[in-house]
């Protein structure tokens, strides 16, 4: 039996190690929080920085195989480790900065937003001149949940932007005009590759409110989402996960972002489908067949924030009998921190959707 090594101790790790624990394996986390989400399932936490070579070292050297939950890692502690991770090091390297990511995708073959790198105020004036209003500046590393974002909408937005333009690197991009944002998340070992599902998605505030399951878009379009993560998947040689985000518009798919690592849209294989995502991560690095990624019930995935905490203690008594919870196990309920969501089953994402608007935790009427 395996020992499992994960970079990172949120909830993606944690999601990541119940499965593990669930098919025998002992895990082990590092993280610089202490009893983080993952630690809290895990045998063993190494309580030490992102950026500690040393502590990475230790971790590989305790496990059979490692993974992570998050793109955040150092290059020198990715490359320290890199005998240990069998989804190789390239790939993190190349999505954990914008940039780098956007180069890639383009060089496969697949449609970006227009875009321009920014360093200095003046390549902002560029970008405004080559992209034109709106457009998004985005941080190009550590950026999520919409930190690091500003929407530059007019030249009012633009000189903001420029009085307190910090010296890092970020990407202009163009702002699409898109009907709908859907993911699509691959699982990929050395022998198969398997496909959940096509998700649309609800952002509110840059962070992803719901991900409705089957996305309400055409056949011939969820058949193309499909096709092109398996195509990406191939191209990269990945071995593990990647979530794509895509942009729909009209009968094109635009490429947003990738994430080498299961993903909050997918969160909704945990109680829908035949393997979730976790599981299926699991199964990928560890060796082990794949399994069947089937669409078992229609379902809502509603992400609870720190905001939320409060209205959802009230609203457990009225949960119906097929919405599950799952939360992280965070102390701390802060604003726009992810602190858990709900898996909401039903006979149609009609009916999920109106179970969203009665609970109300939300305070938003879903269309």
């Amino acid at each position: 039996m395996k020992r499992v090594g994960i970079l990172g101790g949120g909830q993606l790790g944690r999601m990541m190690a119940l499965s593990a624990r669930q098919m025998g394996y002992s895990l082990i986390t590092l993280d610089p929080t202490e009893n983080a989400p993952c630690a809290q399932v895990a045998d063993q936490q190494i309580q030490a920085p992102f950026t500690d070579v040393e502590a990475a070292k230790r971790l590989a050297a305790e496990s059979d195989v490692v993974t992570y939950e998050f793109e955040n890692i150092s290059h020198e502690v990715a490359e320290a480790i890199g005998y240990k991770l069998i989804h190789g090091t390239e790939l993190l390297f190349r999505t954990q900065h914008r940039i780098r990511e956007k180069e890639l995708i383009e060089q496969l073959g697949y449609k970006v937003a227009p875009y321009q790198g920014v360093q200095t105020s003046e390549d902002l004036l560029g970008a405004k001149r080559q992209l034109g209003f709106p457009f998004v500046l985005k941080t190009a590393r550590f950026g999520y949940d919409g930190k690091g974002q500003t929407v530059i909408r007019t030249e009012l937005d633009l000189q903001t932007a420029m009085k307190t333009f910090e010296a890092t690197e970020y990407v202009a991009e163009k702002w699409l005009p898109f009907d709908q944002e859907i993911s699509v998340i691959v699982m990929r070992s050395e022998r198969e590759t398997k496909v959940f599902p096509v998700s649309e998605n609800i952002h509110q505030d840059n962070i992803l409110h719901l991900s409705i399951v089957p996305a309400r878009i055409p056949i011939d379009l969820e058949q193309k989402a499909i096709e092109l993560a398996t195509r990406l998947a191939n191209d990269v040689d990945l071995i593990g996960t990647l979530a794509i985000e895509l942009f729909v518009v009209g009968s094109e798919l635009i490429v947003n972002e990738l994430a080498p690592r299961p993903h909050n849209s997918g969160h909704y294989s945990i109680d829908a489908c035949e393997t979730s995502q976790f599981e299926q991560h699991i199964r990928a690095i560890c060796g082990l067949p794949l399994g069947d990624t089937r669409l078992t019930t229609p379902v809502v995935m509603a992400n609870i924030l720190g905001q939320h905490i409060t209205a959802l203690d009230e609203a457990l008594p009225m949960l119906s009998s097929r919405t599950k919870v799952h939360l992280y196990g965070k102390q701390d309920a802060k604003q726009g921190r992810k602190m858990g969501h709900l898996n909401i089953l039903a006979d149609s994402v009609e009916e999920a959707l109106a179970e969203v608007e009665r609970l109300q935790i939300w305070k938003e009427t879903v269309r």
